[in-house]
């Protein structure tokens, strides 16, 4: 049973799974964020130049 539990207590396999799983969602966030923010900003500079030709942004 001692052999087990120092056998359990050394195995670092599930610790790096879930590192790996730690770095990708903190990727995923990023990318999300990065995405949203460019999306607002493009669809600012959209509503301008449509303002801009004398039309209605979003018709």
């Amino acid at each position: 049973m001692t052999k087990f539990i120092s056998r359990f207590a050394q195995d670092e396999s599930g610790a790096t799974a879930i590192e790996y799983g730690l770095i990708a969602a903190l990727i995923a966030v990023v990318i999300i964020s990065a995405v949203t923010a460019l999306g607002t900003t493009i669809k600012t500079k959209f509503n301008e130049v449509v303002t801009g030709m004398g039309g209605t942004a979003g018709a």
